[in-house]
């Protein structure tokens, strides 16, 4: 799909008012993705879980007003209005203006809240900026009366990238690829798309326990941190070796290889704070923790033949994956060995979700 597509050509049938609700998940990414060149286009594919617990839910209200040379907005986050939130927001509506004229016709008041604690680690950019994008998408609609589904799940996501590169993951699942990728039908670097494969029965309702190591703020921010890779010495084979890993996943997605499974997973997370280590200037986001809840996996997985794996982001928590017929031990392994490590022995229980869902005119409670 070519990039003018997601321009607006037909007129647009204004409203004086409307609202959309829209609940839209985080993603944890199974093939990372590190690195990227403007406007927010990957260096390499990448493939990730949609989440089902973790989740912003957000409201958007228009009232329409003369048509100004700013975009006009409000922005509250679970009931507190939040002027440091706007600058991000501001630059997103910027990035997408484009590609959404009709935002600069509406004063709008957003209203967010998180199903997870802020601060957490989990990606709340990405639920966050998803489902801004989604509420953009029904007024959309509602201002243009002949766009398919279809097309509104890819410009949503479009939409999402421009604000934060993850985000275009969270409108669909199970799995989302995002970047262009000779093994995926239909991948862009645009949006991301949903995996187009069947999936084996071991990894249906997959379950991801999220080890809530450290809540601080992020030492490195994402954008700093893939702007390093511009001279990484080792980026352009991190770059192939990703889009090998996303070739090798695919195929065990399908066959079901869950020991091939667990070493992927792990080595994709390790390699991404490799990368850190060995950026300039290198930074570590890893925690003590975050070590020694790598080796009680190790340890337990070898003693109990488990399926259990690890995944990091770029923080310190850790994400626990495993299917779900072995949940109730792993909880239990959590519990007796794990909790410790966490801050007020807090994780957080999620699994597998199908992405973002439409709650206007219902409650989102």
């Amino acid at each position: 799909m070519d990039i003018d597509q997601f321009l607006v050509k037909s007129s647009l049938q204004f409203v004086d008012k409307a609202s959309f609700t829209w609940q839209t998940p985080s993603n944890i990414a199974l093939v990372k993705y590190w690195g990227k060149s403007e406007p927010q286009i990957p260096k390499n594919a990448s493939i990730s879980f949609t989440l089902n617990n973790c989740h912003s839910i957000t409201t958007i209200e228009f009232q329409k007003i003369e048509k100004t040379e700013e975009v006009q907005f409000e922005v509250f986050f679970e009931g507190s209005k939040k002027k440091e939130f706007k600058p991000k927001i501001a630059e997103f509506f910027g990035r997408i203006a484009a590609y959404c004229p009709y935002i600069f016709e509406y004063q709008m008041t957003i209203h967010s809240q998180n199903s997870f604690p802020h601060s957490s680690g989990i990606a709340s950019s990405a639920s966050g900026l998803s489902a801004i994008a989604s509420c953009l998408m029904s007024l959309e609609q509602q201002l243009i009366h002949v766009l398919n589904s279809d097309f509104v799940i890819k410009k949503a996501s479009f939409l999402s990238r421009l604000g934060s590169g993850s985000a275009c993951r969270s409108l669909e699942g199970p799995l989302v690829v995002w970047g262009n990728h000779p093994a995926i039908e239909g991948s862009s670097d645009l949006f991301g798309v949903k995996f187009p494969h069947k999936i084996h029965p071991i990894f249906s309702n997959y379950q991801d326990v999220i080890l809530l190591v450290d809540k601080g703020e992020k030492q490195v921010s994402s954008t700093v941190g893939h702007e390093l890779m511009f001279d990484h010495p080792f980026a352009e084979n991190r770059f192939q070796q990703a889009n090998e890993n996303l070739t090798k996943m695919s195929k065990t997605l399908q066959n079901g290889d869950i020991k091939s499974f667990v070493n992927l997973v792990e080595s994709e997370a390790l390699t991404l704070h490799a990368m850190m280590l060995t950026s300039n200037p290198y930074f570590i986001l890893m925690k003590p923790n975050t070590l020694e809840i790598i080796n009680k996996i190790w340890e337990y997985r070898q003693e109990k033949n488990s399926n259990i794996c690890f995944t990091l982001d770029a923080g310190a928590n850790v994400h626990l994956l495993f299917p779900e017929n072995e949940k109730q031990n792993i909880l239990q392994f959590i519990e007796n060995e794990l909790i410790s490590y966490c801050i007020k022995n807090e994780y957080i229980c999620d699994a597998v979700g199908f992405g973002a869902k439409n709650l206007t005119n219902s409650n989102p409670n």
